[in-house]
C-alpha cells in the first residue's frame, strides 16, 4: 500500500474517533498543570498503529503516546493522535491528527487532519502540498506589521518564562498574534497562508514532524533548535519565508 495513502486512511479514522467523542464526558489518564492527557490520546494512537503496523509490520512508531514496531528499522512513523488535546477537552474545536514518516534522518511524508472542518493536509517529499486535494501555497505577506503570527507556550515554568518575552515583542509589532493551541494545525495554516508565522520555544517531534516538510513544500521556512536543556525538546521559527523572524 502506499505510505501516503496510508497516513491519510489512519487520519481519516482516527479523526471519526475523535469526532464522535468530541463533546461527550472523556476519561483523563493525567491532569497537570499545563496540560491533560486522555484515554482517547492513547485510543487514538493506537488505531493508528495497529493500521500502520499492519501493512508495514517491519516499520517503527514514535510517537506522543509511546513506541512499537521495529525502534532499529529505518522508517519511522511519528505520531500525535490528538494534537491539542486541551481544546478537545474543552470542547473548543480546535485540534487535529498529525502523522509524517521519516527515512533515517528525511521526512519523507506528512499528513495534518482537522476531522471538525474536514481539512486533509497531505505532502510527499519532492512534491507539492495539499489541503483538501487543491495545491496550497503560503502567504505573500513580508513585513511583521501586516502579518498575523501563533505564539506557542510550552507545559514548564521555565519555557513559560522564556515565551513571554517573545510573545510581548510580536504582540506590539505584528498585526495580530494568537494562541491556538495546536502547534501542527499552525504549521498547516502557515502553509495554506493563513498564518505568517508561528514561533515556539519547546515542542516535540511528533508535534511538527509533518508540519515541517508541508511548509517547506508550500514555499515557506522552518528552523528548529535542540532544546539546550530539555531532551527530545526543540525551539522552532515557522514563516511563509519572507517576514522576518
Amino acid at each position: 500500500m502506499d505510505p501516503l495513502e496510508l497516513a491519510i486512511g489512519a487520519a481519516q479514522s482516527a479523526g471519526r474517533l475523535l469526532r464522535t467523542h468530541f463533546g461527550s464526558a472523556l476519561n483523563v489518564n493525567a491532569l497537570e498543570a499545563h496540560d491533560i492527557k486522555l484515554e482517547l490520546d492513547v485510543q487514538s494512537q493506537a488505531l493508528i498503529t495497529g493500521m500502520i503496523l499492519d501493512q508495514f509490520p517491519d516499520h517503527a512508531i514514535y510517537g506522543e503516546e509511546g513506541l512499537a514496531g521495529n525502534q532499529a528499522s529505518p522508517f519511522h512513523w511519528i505520531l500525535d493522535p490528538i494534537d491539542g488535546t486541551v481544546n478537545f477537552f474543552y470542547g473548543i474545536p480546535h485540534f487535529c491528527i498529525s502523522i509524517a514518516l521519516r527515512e533515517k534522518t528525511e521526512i519523507i511524508l506528512g499528513v495534518i487532519y482537522d476531522p471538525i472542518r474536514d481539512e486533509m493536509w497531505q505532502v510527499r517529499k519532492g512534491e507539492a502540498a495539499f489541503m483538501n486535494g487543491k495545491p496550497c501555497a503560503v502567504s505573500a505577506r513580508a513585513t511583521i506589521p501586516e502579518s498575523i503570527l501563533s505564539v506557542g507556550f510550552s507545559k514548564t515554568k521555565t519555557t513559560i518564562d522564556s515565551g513571554l518575552p517573545l510573545f510581548m515583542d510580536m504582540v506590539y509589532r505584528a498585526r495580530k498574534c494568537r494562541l491556538m493551541g495546536s502547534a501542527a494545525l499552525d504549521m498547516a495554516y502557515i502553509a495554506s497562508g493563513r498564518l505568517d508565522g508561528y514561533v515556539e520555544q519547546s515542542v516535540s517531534l511528533w508535534d511538527v514532524a509533518a508540519g515541517i516538510l508541508l511548509i517547506e513544500a508550500a514555499g515557506g521556512s522552518v528552523k528548529m533548535q535542540p532544546h539546550p536543556e530539555l531532551p527530545d525538546k526543540f525551539s522552532i521559527i515557522a514563516t511563509n519565508g519572507l517576514i522576518p523572524l
